[in-house]
């Protein structure tokens, strides 16, 4: 029994009737218009629990596609490449706050279609103008502009080099070389990932939880009917309440981002923010706090939208974080009453910040005496766990999918195959504007999505269109790591490559299946200080090709998700998804430069603002040095932080017990674990604003156990379209906010100091440490 596959169940429930593959297959994949039953059940006949990944795309959102409608239209292009300059700028302010906040694909559907409808309305429909307005505005349109700024709302994580350069080496690369260097590191990943569609897209288990609020949402706008027209009447509401909620907590109320009852009653006690702090950046872990922004309880992840598995797993780990955090810094383990409760930043042993430059030499590589004139850096002992845990959840990945998913994963791998690479080879069109894109499914195939059936109506995106943007990447990057002095030698460069293949096979089939992403970066940057010891710019370098490579793909992959589920056509999504992300680099860039220019003190302070924040760049930044530079002083075996390290070996035997006792003892529900999620969020609350916590996992159980198993068809009509509404009016009044009030162009307008908003400390009144004040 896999593990994997059963993620959206939940313990003891019945389970809905659902039509039989037989109905599934029989659909005229000829015809110019599909309605299936399955999908006419979709309002009306969920009266119980959807139990698995084909009850949810089945009955939550809809199988029918009109194949009539284009995508290729004037507003398509014009609202997409205007939103991407919307999303890339977006994201780059995200990327300076305190907590990591995604740009909301919601958020971009939303505006997409608010000015699709406006364009459809004012422009004339004929003579000339018919061009213009080609007649309503359809879902297709609406998912191609997603698409494509979605694809620019993601900061590019060259542009974390590039700031990491400015803000701690005092180098500004050349920006033509600046802007290739992004290209090649973004698109990369969409080479790697376009290869591997056969595993982690097309089988129905690769689901992509996070998107279904969305694909809830299109239906709701794009389905003319009485049960849509109340999904869309509760959008409505929710959007507008929060739009003008979010000014209280953002600007005017910001105590609201973190009420603890604790902090109140106790203004004095350090060891009180440090346990029940968490309105501000790195203060505390926030138990028991309560948080009333939505922008961070939904800041990563959608609590309406990740499955009730994955949670359960995410809550044990939490619960686990606290203590091990507790235990870790009162014990005194790794001098950690030196060093701040919480922070990325490397120290002196005295507690004082390392200053890292005058460990380097004008090649920018660790000077063996200068080292010794300095001594060697120090880390936060919160900071280590973060490291040693993510791991052992890395790890534990890798050995979770191989017992439960083996027979997805050597499928994966078929084409790797020495007779399948020569046939390969003399199939492959070099001319592949030319490729048909003809795809062979066998008729039988019950894993494969009932969405992506439909979808053989079109042309695919062919294979050689993701190996030619991959070779066009590699011979960008080789250029650009010699042009740019990065220290990275070719063959470095070809390893982190080779490095990104493998975890995108392990990590995007996770991220698949449960909607939760993990972050690589310490275990490439681990490889890559081992192959490459006293160079952290090299270092910086092969972790950008590498784990950015994977973050990439997955996004590439979520993205033709959303076009499988709306039946955007493969080709539409693949132009889309390069226009966004090439578009999109070059406003992070220039974002970055002007955010630094006007924040660079805050963001070099160790606990920043409730609006600001370097917490990114820093722990890049000390990761690079202590991995890049000082791997084998640090992390080799005898030294001291050898477990970091270890960590990784221990993790590969993490998951056997829970196989080994599922298989022994079945009703134990032992499979009912993710524990690479686990071992991950053990060093979850690290970093950031921790008072949301509590507040996202009421709002998740409430959502995905009561909602789901008591009230199944209110949630199968109505849980996704709300968690869509709560996200795109937070982020619409986050960034009016964050240019109005918060300075991301300029300076900044702080409310003026009153009880809900403590301007001279923490807002939720916890004492402020001496280390961080």
């Amino acid at each position: 029994m896999s593990a994997l596959p059963e993620l959206t169940s939940a313990p003891a429930h019945a389970v809905v009737e659902r039509p039989s593959d037989e109905k599934l297959s029989s659909v005229d994949e000829k015809a110019p218009y599909h309605k299936t039953d399955v999908e006419s059940s979709t309002d009306s006949d969920v009266s119980e629990v959807l139990a698995d990944e084909r009850d949810l795309v089945t009955h939550v959102i809809s199988l029918d596609d009109d194949p009539t409608l284009s995508p290729w239209t004037f507003r398509s292009f014009f609202l997409g490449i205007g939103l991407s300059a919307f999303g890339g700028v977006l994201a780059e302010i995200y990327y300076f706050k305190p907590q990591t906040v995604l740009v909301s694909t919601m958020f971009l559907a939303i505006i997409a279609y608010v000015l699709g409808i406006f364009m459809e309305t004012v422009i004339p429909s004929r003579g000339i103008f018919r061009y213009l307005n080609p007649g309503p505005f359809n879902k297709k349109e609406n998912a191609f502009i997603v698409i494509m700024a979605s694809a620019a709302a993601n900061s590019a994580l060259g542009t974390e080099v590039l700031a990491v350069q400015r803000l701690y080496y005092n180098i500004t690369p050349n920006a033509g070389a600046s802007i290739f260097l992004l290209f090649s590191s973004q698109l990369l990943g969409y080479g790697l990932g376009g290869v591997m569609r056969s595993m982690l897209l097309y089988p129905t288990k690769m689901l992509y939880p996070g998107v279904l609020p969305l694909i809830s949402m299109f239906d709701a706008f794009f389905k003319d009917s009485a049960n849509n027209k109340k999904r869309l009447r509760l959008f409505y509401i929710a959007f507008f309440a929060i739009f003008f909620w979010e000014i209280l907590p953002e600007w005017m109320f910001p105590l609201l981002t973190g009420f603890s009852i604790f902090c109140l009653a106790n203004k004095n006690s350090v060891n009180f923010t440090y346990i029940f702090g968490g309105s501000n950046g790195n203060e505390g872990l926030g138990l028991l706090s309560l948080c009333f922004d939505w922008q961070y309880i939904s800041g990563g992840y959608n609590p309406f939208a990740i499955p009730l598995r994955a949670q359960f797993s995410n809550l044990i780990g939490y619960i686990l974080c606290m203590v091990v955090f507790v235990a870790v810094y009162y014990k005194n383990i790794w001098d950690a009453q030196n060093f701040p409760f919480l922070s990325q930043t490397l120290f002196y042993e005295n507690g004082t910040e390392y200053n890292q430059t005058l460990i380097l030499n004008d090649q920018y590589e660790v000077d063996k005496t200068l080292l010794a004139e300095q001594g060697l850096p120090f880390y936060a002992s919160t900071w280590v766990v973060q490291l040693l845990t993510t791991n052992l959840g890395m790890a534990a990945t890798f050995t979770h999918i191989i017992i439960w998913n083996y027979s997805d994963i050597s499928a994966a791998w078929t084409w790797a195959k020495p007779s399948n690479l020569v046939k390969m080879w003399r199939e492959f069109n070099w001319k592949f504007w030319q490729n048909d894109g003809v795809r062979e499914i066998p008729a039988d195939d019950a894993d494969i999505d009932p969405h992506y059936r439909v979808m053989l109506n079109y042309p695919d995106a062919p294979n050689s269109w993701y190996v030619i943007t991959l070779i066009i990447s590699v011979v960008i990057a080789l250029v650009v790591i010699y042009e740019t002095h990065s220290t990275l030698p070719w063959w470095g460069f070809l390893i982190s490559c080779l490095l990104a293949m493998l975890s995108i096979l392990f990590f995007g089939s996770l991220y698949a299946m449960t909607g939760l992403g993990f972050i690589i970066q310490p275990f490439v940057q681990m490889i890559g200080g081992f192959l490459h010891p006293g160079k952290p710019m090299a270092n910086m370098y092969f972790v950008l090709f590498s784990y950015n490579s994977v973050s990439q793909a997955q996004l590439l992959l979520r993205d033709l998700k959303i076009a499988q589920y709306t039946k955007l056509p493969p080709r539409a999504a693949f132009t889309a998804q390069i226009i966004g992300t090439l578009f999109g680099s070059v406003l992070n860039y220039i974002l970055m430069n002007s955010i630094i220019d006007n924040q660079r003190d805050i963001l070099l302070s160790i606990e920043g603002t409730n609006i600001w924040s370097g917490q990114q760049p820093q722990q890049y930044n000390s990761q690079a040095i202590a991995w890049g530079g000082l791997s084998h002083e640090l992390f080799a075996v005898g030294k001291r932080y050898q477990w970091v390290a270890w960590a990784y070996v221990l993790g590969l035997f993490v998951p056997i017990p829970f196989w080994l006792i599922h298989k022994k003892f079945p009703k134990l529900r032992a499979d009912y674990l993710y524990t690479p999620v686990i071992c991950y969020y053990i060093g979850w609350l690290c970093v950031g604003i921790n008072s949301s916590i509590t507040s996202y996992f009421a709002i998740a159980w409430f959502s995905q156990w009561y909602l789901r198993t008591r009230y199944p068809r209110w949630f199968a009509k109505y849980n996704y379209i709300l968690g869509a509404a709560l996200d795109g009016g937070t982020q619409v009044m986050v960034f009016i906010l964050s240019f109005a009030v918060q300075g991301a162009s300029g300076d900044s307008h702080l409310f003026p100091q009153w009880w809900g908003a403590n301007q001279n400390g923490n807002y939720d009144w916890c004492a402020v440490s001496p280390m961080d004040g």
